[in-house]
């Protein structure tokens, strides 16, 4: 619903420095709109780039008010809060951004039509990206019979990077004329491409089927890459088998945060050795030989918490440890990974 001309504010309050800042982090990233500012009163007066590892020059208000005052058309739901609710400390500043006149992107699982709809004028509109826009038939394998490329991020944990390394690789690929398409599954993905599936909104009996649909509507391009979600390890998460499933994806690329022994939470789930979890991730897939082959071509490796010289040291060491292409393709690219592709 986003027009790439409308000028951004982007609601982070409190989390412009913590992870749960991600659907932010993604809009400035990699965002087509621009961004008059971020809206985190505990940061008011300072710059993105001042507060945390992004470099934007983007100014950080305190208020819904101030961000209208600097042109803001839109305002973003920048933060991804654990159980993907809104707390009640939002209401008024989302009831203000209305009463301003701005439109609503809303990544959570709260339906803010129902909650607002009575408070939007003529031509506002709130769009909650986490409503499915179809019930899906029941998957049946169906992307296995397509002849394209099809490539899955997976990875060892929840936010170590599986968008963004989709994205990266994607856009390389893209630079070099190649037939390549994203199928974004969650609402970093679809806000940025105004396209996709909220996978984690659909029934469990449809998530496999709706994966299965966006990959068969994205049959005509030579390569289709699937945004990740979750983990096989993680045990709040079941979207990685929908996806496998869905998908009957051909290619692997494993995302993982470096020097993670553990899950951020809970911690008390060890990291096995990556080369086997690599190897669970292909055999879930393929199910002793029953459904598609899938073989993981690389590691999309996070390294943003390391200075440059000890992410190269950290590539380096995974690369020998698994046997496999290692890239951090948000700080290097992804040339290196997506030449695997061609």
């Amino acid at each position: 619903m986003l027009n790439p001309a409308d000028n951004i504010a982007l609601y982070m309050e409190d989390n412009l420095d913590s992870d749960y800042g991600k659907m932010g982090f993604g809009v400035m990233r990699y965002g087509q709109n621009p961004v008059c500012c971020v809206i985190d009163s505990a940061h008011a007066g300072r710059r993105v780039s001042e507060v945390c590892a992004l470099p934007f020059d983007i100014p950080v208000v305190a208020s819904v008010a101030e961000a209208a005052a600097l042109g803001a058309q839109v305002l973003v739901i920048g933060v991804a809060p654990s159980g993907g609710r809104a707390p009640a400390e939002w209401d008024a500043p989302l009831r203000e951004s209305l009463r301003q006149g701005l439109n609503i992107v809303n990544g959570l699982h709260d339906d803010m039509n129902a909650r607002y709809g009575d408070l939007l004028r003529d031509g506002q509109w709130i769009w909650d990206v986490r409503r499915p826009a179809f019930t899906p038939a029941i998957a049946a394998g169906r992307a296995a019979a397509l002849d394209n490329k099809r490539v899955l991020m997976v990875g060892t944990d929840m936010a170590v990077g599986k968008m963004s390394a989709g994205l990266e690789i994607h856009r390389w690929l893209r630079a070099q004329d190649v037939d390549a398409a994203f199928i974004a599954t969650g609402q970093i993905g679809i806000t940025l491409t105004g396209r996709g599936i909220p996978l984690d909104a659909f029934k469990v009996d449809h998530a496999c089927g709706a994966v299965e649909q966006a990959v068969l509507d994205a049959a005509g391009h030579a390569i289709v890459f699937i945004e990740g979600q979750g983990s096989l390890l993680h045990p709040g998460s079941s979207a990685t088998l929908s996806l496998l499933r869905g998908s009957c994806a051909t290619h692997l690329i494993m995302c993982h945060r470096a020097g993670a022994t553990t899950l951020r939470q809970p911690e008390s789930v060890r990291i096995p050795l990556l080369k086997d979890f690599i190897r669970l991730n292909e055999e879930v897939a393929r199910v002793c030989g029953a459904l598609t082959e899938s073989v993981t071509i690389g590691v999309a490796l996070n390294t943003a918490h390391l200075n440059a010289v000890d992410a190269r040291t950290a590539v380096a060491d995974l690369e020998r440890e698994v046997n496999l292409p290692v890239a951090d393709v948000v700080r290097d690219g992804g040339g290196k990974l997506g030449a695997l592709l061609l």
